[in-house]
């Protein structure tokens, strides 16, 4: 596996695109679906989380190692392994084709999705656990609260996040189509282009509008989860 590593290989690539898409890219796609039930009340979302809470720890912790941990972290090194090997010639080219910008936004778009992303599971994922299982550490009211704290900062930060991991998502289908022979000719491939367009519209707005939900309802929730202390916990 090293030596393959270390040349370009056919094989990691395919991996790599397929990792982002299952099953990374389905999990972002329930991640922000689920976190849309803010727009609805806190109390709904909190329903959300109280199902995750709910699960057997060795259940939820499964899922989150085989169905994210991993998975995640593969495509984040290689990401970064492709990246650091990748030539971007969009500017210093005076052909600007719209296949050398997405190339060059992918890889740009994936380096700050890693610092989001860690960013991310270290204030909500890493302080439920740390907290003992506690799902007040990331309810509605906790949530309301961070991202209106900072002078809306981290809110800021969060919506730059989501716009950069639709992105990455829409045109990594894109790139897949191609890397698995999917889409073979250019009408195929413009077709595969326009729909990840459309994609990625979609996801931020779904995912905007999430974050909208944690701005629409102001008065802090008084609704606690009380579940058993053996139960685990994961964030939204």
């Amino acid at each position: 596996m090293a030596k393959a590593i270390g040349r370009e290989s056919f094989f990691w690539h395919k991996l790599h695109s397929l990792s982002g898409i299952v099953p990374v890219g389905f999990y972002m796609v329930q991640h922000l679906t689920l976190n849309s039930f803010s727009l609805v009340s806190p109390a709904k979302y909190d329903a959300v989380a109280t199902f995750f809470y709910s699960m057997p720890e060795h259940v939820l912790l499964g899922i989150e190692v085989l169905m994210v941990w991993l998975p995640l972290a593969f495509h984040m090194v290689y990401g970064l392994f492709i990246s650091s090997r990748a030539q971007n010639n969009y500017f210093s080219t005076p052909f600007k084709w719209s296949q050398n910008r997405m190339f060059m936004l992918q890889r740009v778009t994936g380096v700050f999705l890693m610092v989001f992303l860690l960013f991310h599971a270290a204030t909500t994922t890493l302080q439920v656990k740390l907290h003992g299982n506690d799902p007040s550490v990331v309810n509605y009211a906790a949530m309301q609260a961070q991202f209106t704290g900072f002078g809306y900062a981290v809110f800021a930060f969060y919506v730059l996040g989501i716009l950069a991991a639709s992105y990455h998502l829409a045109y990594g289908v894109w790139n897949f189509c191609i890397r698995w022979g999917i889409t073979v000719g250019d009408r195929a491939q413009m077709r595969i282009q326009k729909f990840s367009f459309a994609l990625f519209v979609g996801l931020t707005l779904l995912g905007w509008a999430a974050l909208g939900g944690f701005l629409r309802h102001r008065e802090q929730p008084s609704m606690q989860v009380n579940l058993p202390s053996t139960t685990a916990s994961t964030s939204l």
